[in-house]
């Protein structure tokens, strides 16, 4: 059960890697998964655009791509990569502090990897209230 936080092309660092890595566990647990691996990857908009481009065929800026690298149902084993540029963007465009909308882009991917999907109108509107359920557990 590995949570591990990465940088790369950004000088950003997590403060509360306890208390994140806690409540991301205790979401994956209570959807009865187990974790192998999570490794966050905290970039640049031009390093995930990169990524985007040269892993999804994907010409286009985003806040997160999430890969599940598991070969078992149930096991959550992913690398996330998230762009700090683009969830501060992101922040001051929805009047959202930097941590929570953090805390909702990084939790996004895990529940992806639990299942979830944001792909229609009915589907983006569960992921929202998914992620605001979990986003109501965490204690920082």
């Amino acid at each position: 059960m590995n949570i591990q936080f990465f940088a790369e092309h950004t000088d950003f660092s997590l403060s509360n890697e306890g208390v994140i890595s806690k409540w991301i566990k205790e979401i994956i647990h209570s959807h009865k998964y187990s974790l192998s691996e999570i490794n966050y990857i905290f970039c640049s908009d031009e390093y995930l655009l990169e990524v985007n481009q040269r892993h999804l065929d994907h010409d286009y800026y985003t806040d997160i791509i999430t890969f599940d690298n598991s070969d078992e149902q149930g096991v959550i084993e992913s690398d996330i990569f998230i762009s700090i540029d683009r969830v501060r963007e992101n922040a001051v465009n929805q009047n959202e502090r930097f941590e929570n909308e953090l805390n909702r882009v990084m939790i996004h991917g895990v529940l992806h990897l639990l299942g979830y999907s944001d792909k229609s109108k009915d589907e983006k509107k569960a992921m929202r209230e998914k992620e605001d359920a979990c986003l109501s557990l965490l204690k920082i």
